[in-house]
């Protein structure tokens, strides 16, 4: 027989998640800029490999427009005001 009293223990467990809204920095075309100098901006900016960045700038081309980063909007702000100083149109969405 066991002399000890057996405790039962409730345990709450509290999981705290951060909830970050994920936005688009989006980069549009234009006839101004070179495929070289977009190239140069999403990867100095962005910090796209070369391929990345010629791949987004051909989308940006053919399409009108591209996703070129996610991420929450502080993050992306900057990053769009970089675009923005070379020249380049872009939101974050």
């Amino acid at each position: 027989m066991n002399s000890k009293p057996q405790i039962e223990y409730d345990e709450d467990v509290l999981l705290l998640e951060e909830t970050t809204d994920v936005r688009d920095l989006i980069v549009y075309n234009d006839d101004i800029n070179t495929f070289d100098h977009v190239i140069k901006t999403l990867m100095d900016v962005c910090g796209h490999q070369p391929e990345q960045a010629e791949q987004c700038t051909l989308l940006i081309h053919y399409k009108g427009q591209c996703t070129v980063k996610h991420g929450a909007y502080d993050e992306l702000a900057g990053m769009c005001t970089a675009i923005h100083d070379r020249g380049i149109s872009a939101d974050v969405v």
